[in-house]
């Protein structure tokens, strides 16, 4: 076990540096930056001094040590149109991020774990086509026009919730609701394979012949076992919750690292956009490393 917990942390650590330098070298050769910072006015030689006095005059492996360095002590600069250190600006919105994730990760978990058991159990049945027809829905249809929908009828016309914002827990539930449902189709359909190549095992015919009831059978003997790869696709689905709320962000206008990736991204900040895709890219390996761990806990085979 010690082992294999090595192995995958040793992955992992090259995982993060190659997407590291990946980001880097991506980001700084999409174009000039400091020419579309200093305008087109700017003559040469305002270029060059704003060239050097931002340390874009040195050859990229330079920059790239020196920021990787700094990046592993929680330094990852300033940024360019903020005028503030990008580890403050990512510090102040992570924790909105985080929030509507962790919602849409319950959401996630309350529809597709259910639906999938259910379909699982009631194979070829209304029951299993409803919930493969709500599985399909939420995968071929957007998230970002799900999200415009649910403002138009619960906060528009029902005035139940707020259409945009993130002061408030009640914020965080349109959005977290059209992340979580967009989320919901790839759980469900694994979790409904997995429970029924489960059911149709040898020892749960014995479970059942020794009396026990269904739902001990189901949730206590079949669960445990269906729910594996389940355990690895939640952690890639939460990845993505971090990495692609950019979008659930701008449309109910919540101040978090997905908004400030936008921001970002539209003003050329590439301070700010280095460090957000590096955090994101750390989050998902270390939430997909997690996952390897509890499935080698879960399953001893996988150690082997």
């Amino acid at each position: 076990m010690f082992r294999y917990l090595l192995q995958r942390l040793a992955l992992a650590l090259l995982v993060c540096l190659a997407v590291s330098l990946l980001t880097f070298f991506l980001l700084n050769s999409s174009g000039d930056v400091v020419s579309a910072i200093a305008g087109e006015e700017a003559t040469p030689e305002q270029v060059a001094e704003l060239r050097a006095s931002l340390g874009l005059d040195r050859p990229w492996p330079v920059r790239y040590l020196a920021w990787i360095t700094d990046a592993a002590q929680g330094d990852f600069g300033r940024s360019l149109f903020f005028r503030e250190t990008v580890a403050d600006l990512i510090m102040h919105r992570l924790p909105n991020t985080l929030t509507l994730a962790s919602m849409s990760l319950l959401v996630m978990l309350s529809l597709s774990i259910p639906l999938g058991i259910l379909a699982a159990f009631r194979p070829n049945t209304w029951l299993d086509r409803a919930a493969l027809s709500l599985a399909v829905l939420g995968q071929a249809m957007p998230n970002f026009w799900f999200g415009l929908i649910l403002i138009v009828i619960f906060a528009l016309r029902l005035g139940i919730a707020p259409p945009s914002g993130s002061e408030t827990i009640g914020h965080f539930i349109l959005p977290a609701i059209a992340l979580g449902y967009y989320a919901t189709p790839p759980v469900m359909r694994l979790t409904r394979a997995g429970m029924i190549e489960v059911l149709e095992s040898d020892y749960i015919r014995t479970a059942y012949a020794k009396g026990l009831s269904t739902r001990v059978v189901l949730f206590k003997h079949a669960l445990r076992n269906a729910v594996i790869p389940v355990v690895a696709l939640t952690a890639v689905q939460f990845g993505n919750m971090l990495g692609g709320s950019v979008v659930i962000e701008t449309v109910f206008g919540i101040q978090g690292v997905g908004y400030l990736a936008w921001e970002s991204i539209s003003r050329l900040d590439v301070p700010v956009v280095q460090a957000i895709l590096l955090i994101v890219a750390v989050f998902y390996i270390v939430l997909v490393l997690l996952s390897d761990f509890l499935n080698a806990w879960l399953d001893p085979r996988i150690r082997r």
